[in-house]
C-alpha cells in the first residue's frame, strides 16, 4: 500500500506545471536612469557612437572621491561589462563614462545592495 501511494505521489508530482520565473531584463542603458541599484558582478550596457579608449570611474558621492577608476576599449554599439563592488566601502556611487579626451560622456547614480 505504502509503495502504491509512493507511486501515485510520483506520478502527481511528473503531471504538474512547473512555474519558470522569467528572467529580469537588463537596463537597456545604465545610463537612461538617474539611480540604478546593482550588486557586486551586475551587468550594466550602454550604447557608445565610436569605436575607442572610454573609462568608467565610480566616485563617492558624499566625498566626492575617486573609487575605482577602469579603462576598456569600446566599440559602437551596445557594450556590456559587469561591476564588481564587493570591496568598495560606499553604498551610494556615481557611475561616469569618460572618453580618452577625458570629456564626460553620461552619468548616473549607483546604489550599491
Amino acid at each position: 500500500m505504502k509503495r502504491l501511494i509512493f507511486i501515485l505521489f510520483l506520478f502527481l508530482v511528473s503531471c504538474m506545471n512547473e512555474v519558470v520565473e522569467p528572467i529580469p531584463q537588463l537596463n537597456k542603458n545604465i545610463f537612461s536612469q538617474q539611480e540604478n541599484s546593482i550588486t557586486n558582478g551586475s551587468e550594466i550596457q550602454f550604447e557608445l557612437t565610436k569605436n575607442g579608449i572610454y573609462f568608467l570611474s565610480m566616485i563617492d558621492t558624499e566625498t566626492n572621491q575617486l573609487v575605482t577608476k577602469e579603462r576598456f576599449v569600446g566599440i559602437i554599439g551596445v557594450n556590456k561589462l559587469n561591476i564588481y563592488t564587493k570591496s568598495i566601502q560606499s553604498r551610494y556611487l556615481y557611475l561616469v563614462l569618460h572618453d580618452e579626451n577625458k570629456i564626460e560622456l553620461n552619468k548616473t547614480k549607483l546604489v550599491l545592495k
